[in-house]
C-alpha cells in the first residue's frame, strides 16, 4: 500500500511539474509577435479627419471605448465620454471572464509610441507584453491598410484628455493561457480601390468586425466560422431581456436576400435624416447592441460596397427572435 502511494505521489508530482512548465512555456514563449517598429506618424489635418470616419462610423472604436447610454435606442456614446472606456463584458454577456474597454484618449496612451500603439490595434499585445482578449477585434485590424491604422492612431491622439482609471481585465482560466496564443503579426492589405465595389466591401466588413456580432460563439467566446454572419449571437441586458444578432447573408427568408441596395442603404441613413430623434427606450422594452446611430455616419458609397460583398456570401437558412423579453 505504501507503494502505491508512493507510486501515486510520483505521478501527481510529475503531472503538476508538467503544468507548470506548460504554464511558464505559454508566458515566456507567447505572445509571438515582432517588436513594436520605429514609427512616427504625421498628425496631419486629413489623418485626423480620415481617422475620426474610421474609429466612429466604420471600425467604431468609439462603440466600446465611450460609455453607452442605453436609456436610448441602440445606446449612442454619452456626451463627454468619447475614448474614456470603461465599458465592461462579462459572464453575464457569455464572456470567459471579466473585460475592460481601456482609456484610448491621450490620458490611458500617453506612454505608448506610435509603433506600440500601431501593434496594440494590429496584434493585441500591450506595451509590456501582455495578450489582449479578442473581444478588443486586433485580428480584422491587423488585415487593414496600415494607413488607416495611422490615421486612426493619429485621431485618438486629438481626442480631449479625459481622465478614467479602467480596472484591468481578467480571463478565467484556461482562457487566461490560452489568450498569448492568439496573438500574431499582422497581415496588412492595401485598400482597395472602391471601383471594385465587392473587394472594397468585403475590407469594410472586415474593418467594422460585422462578423463578430453576426455570428455565434463557443464557450470560450471565439466565433464559429461554419456559421459566419447568419447571426442568432445573444446579447443579455441588465434587465433580463437579450437581443439577438440578425442574419446578414442573403437567404431570402431569413436574411437579407430580397434587400435591395436602397433598402440597405436607407436601413443604415435613417439615423441621419435631420427629423430623426433617438427615442428613449424604457427599462425592458426592445433595444439594441447594434450601433446604428454611429454606423448610420458611413459615406453611401460605403454602405452600397458592404451590400455588394454580403450579397456574395453563401446565403444560410437562420431564423432569428431579434428580442426577447425579460421574464421578470
Amino acid at each position: 500500500m505504501n507503494k502505491l502511494f508512493k507510486v501515486l505521489g510520483w505521478m501527481l508530482g510529475a503531472i503538476v511539474l508538467l503544468l507548470l512548465c506548460v504554464f511558464a512555456y505559454l508566458n515566456i514563449v507567447f505572445p509571438k509577435v515582432s517588436p513594436a517598429e520605429d514609427l512616427k506618424i504625421e498628425y496631419t489635418a486629413d489623418r485626423i479627419e480620415r481617422g475620426a470616419y474610421l474609429a466612429n462610423h466604420v471600425a467604431v472604436c468609439m462603440d466600446c471605448h465611450s460609455q453607452r447610454d442605453f436609456s436610448l435606442f441602440s445606446g449612442p456614446p454619452a456626451p463627454g465620454t468619447l475614448g474614456k472606456g470603461g465599458d465592461r463584458f462579462d459572464h453575464g454577456m457569455g464572456f470567459p471572464g471579466v473585460f475592460y474597454a481601456k482609456n484610448i484618449t491621450p490620458f490611458g496612451i500617453s506612454d505608448y509610441s506610435d509603433g506600440e500603439l500601431y501593434r496594440l490595434i494590429t496584434t493585441g499585445v500591450t506595451n509590456d507584453g501582455r495578450a489582449m482578449f479578442p473581444l478588443m477585434p486586433y485580428k480584422y485590424y491587423g488585415k487593414m491598410d496600415p494607413e488607416d491604422i495611422y490615421d486612426i492612431i493619429a485621431y485618438i491622439r486629438s481626442l480631449p484628455s479625459v481622465e478614467s482609471n479602467v480596472p484591468d481585465s481578467k480571463a478565467d482560466f484556461p482562457v487566461s493561457l490560452i489568450l498569448n496564443t492568439l496573438p500574431k503579426d499582422p497581415e496588412p492589405m492595401k485598400k482597395p480601390n472602391p471601383a471594385d465595389q465587392v473587394a472594397y466591401g468585403k475590407y469594410l466588413v472586415n474593418a467594422s468586425g460585422c462578423i463578430e456580432c453576426h455570428t455565434q460563439a463557443d464557450p470560450q467566446g471565439m466565433i464559429i466560422q461554419e456559421v459566419a454572419f447568419e447571426g442568432g449571437r445573444d446579447f443579455p441586458f441588465p434587465d433580463g431581456s437579450k437581443v439577438t444578432s440578425s442574419n446578414i447573408t442573403p437567404d431570402p427568408e431569413t436574411g437579407i436576400g430580397n434587400w435591395d441596395e436602397a433598402t440597405f442603404v436607407q436601413r443604415f441613413k435613417q439615423y441621419t435624416d435631420s427629423a430623426y430623434v433617438i427615442p428613449q427606450v424604457p427599462q425592458g422594452e426592445f433595444n439594441t447592441i447594434m450601433p446604428w446611430t454611429m454606423y448610420a455616419g458611413m459615406t453611401e458609397q460605403d454602405l452600397k460596397a458592404i451590400y455588394a460583398y454580403l450579397k456574395t456570401l453563401e446565403p444560410k437558412r437562420n431564423q432569428v427572435i431579434r428580442f426577447t423579453a425579460s421574464a421578470n
